[in-house]
């Protein structure tokens, strides 16, 4: 399964892969969240309540994990790839 064909054929399983990828970021910032700040309710940008510094900080906890999250899936992604066509995908 080389070439364009093995493309079309893993699109499918990335696109799951991704989606179970921002699902997983989602409930791993939610326990981060509560732990770091002992909010059960992570702040969003239009809290009126919450003050600027809160809300950058929870962007950013936010930004880095769904950021390691999405290598980490892409990492493996590629590895599962290779041992499946013996390439490394482009």
């Amino acid at each position: 399964m080389a070439g364009k064909l093995g493309k079309v054929a893993l699109k499918p399983v990335n696109i799951a892969l991704g989606f179970a990828a921002g699902t997983v970021a989602g409930l791993l910032f939610k326990q981060a969240w509560k732990v770091v700040s002992g909010d059960d309710d992570a702040p969003d940008a239009g809290d009126e309540d919450r003050g600027w510094g809160e809300i950058l900080a929870a962007a950013a906890l936010q930004g880095a994990i769904f950021a390691v999250v999405k290598a980490a899936v892409h990492r493996g992604g590629a590895i599962g790839t290779r041992r499946v066509t013996g390439h490394w995908p482009d």
